[in-house]
């Protein structure tokens, strides 16, 4: 197994569509989010872009963006 530096990058005259990274959902101070791995929780702090800090009760977790495992309730 070989690790690459570097994403492969698309040709324009290639007929498969061009890879789009996942968009960062939103959230704001207080919101009550909902993760796959922790449970429901509320966010704390917010790092605008990088991550989030969220306050699950029994555990503090920092969520790095695009955020994909956790919803907005």
């Amino acid at each position: 197994m070989t690790k690459r530096s570097a994403p492969r990058r698309h040709l324009p005259t290639s007929p498969f569509k061009a890879p789009v990274a996942p968009l960062a959902k939103q959230f704001t101070l207080g919101d009550r989010v909902s993760h796959d791995q922790y449970g429901l929780g509320r966010i704390i702090g917010v790092e605008e872009g990088i991550a989030m800090l969220v306050d699950f009760g029994s555990r503090q977790a920092r969520i790095p963006s695009p955020y994909t495992a956790m919803d907005k309730l």
